[in-house]
């Protein structure tokens, strides 16, 4: 797709590919080529499930602070929106995604795994908001998407502190689904969105939003948004269909429609 940011579609499943060598630095052209595969992902009706992955080296360690470093705030106030914006491209895409996590995720990179669903980390990788140590805070979605991921207190831990946490750790706290051999990262994401493909389109879109925007309600307001997104499923062709093989007692056949 882009010099830095491929896209690739196997089997239903498109991956989100950054390629920067050699530890896949986020400067502002990657951040606007993972901005467009995210709009890529999210358009294309053959992919029923993303994987974003850093190859086998390494995840993304973070922004690229050489081109940062003599930015004011006038500029910087203008970019962080872009930044933002190309995480949130992510987040937004309608299907389940997942983070394939080799060696380092740390700053930005940590914030585009937090953009994911879910996340596999390898038994060696090193996650974190090291931002503080720079004189600065985490700016693509960190101290609101970890917060709501990991709690306010262990957010405050690791953002106030800057440090890194092993896999283990990671693990323990909720910052990483699972943990397998670094061999085994990529593999392991595939296969855990894999059931995915050929699934109800529309309603795991519909779950995906509810839970995602649910989370921004108070509790009667994101009830009152689940309450439409589940009555808007009954005017689908995969509702139809798999409530007709339920009773039939046979496999669905759904066609996102």
């Amino acid at each position: 797709m882009g010099e830095h940011v491929r896209w690739q579609i196997e089997d239903g499943i498109g991956t989100i590919r950054l390629d920067r060598p050699p530890v896949n630095a986020l400067n502002a052209q990657v951040q606007d080529e993972i901005h467009e595969v995210a709009r890529l992902a999210s358009a294309d009706s053959s992919v029923g499930a993303v994987v974003v992955w850093g190859g086998e080296r390494a995840f993304a360690a973070g922004a690229d602070i050489a081109e940062m470093s003599g930015v004011g705030y006038a500029d910087m106030a203008e970019r962080v929106v872009a930044l933002q914006a190309a995480f949130d491209a992510v987040a937004r895409i309608p299907k389940p995604v997942v983070a394939a996590i080799t060696g380092y995720a740390l700053g930005g990179g940590c914030e585009l795994t937090l953009a994911c669903d879910w996340r596999v980390a390898a038994e060696d990788a090193k996650l974190g908001q090291p931002e503080i140590r720079i004189g600065v805070i985490p700016g693509a979605g960190g101290t609101q998407r970890l917060a709501r991921l990991v709690g306010p207190a262990r957010a405050k831990d690791l953002i106030f502190s800057g440090r890194t946490v092993d896999a283990a750790e990671a693990l323990a706290i909720g910052l990483v689904d699972r943990v397998v051999p670094a061999a085994d990262v990529y593999r392991t994401a595939v296969e855990l969105v894999r059931p995915y493909v050929g699934g109800p389109a529309l309603a795991l879109r519909a779950a995906k939003q509810a839970i995602d925007t649910g989370l921004g309600m108070d509790l009667p307001a994101g009830l009152a948004y689940e309450a439409q997104l589940f009555a808007a499923l009954f005017g689908t062709a995969d509702q139809k269909e798999g409530m007709a093989a339920f009773l039939a007692k046979r496999r669905p056949d759904f066609t996102g429609r």
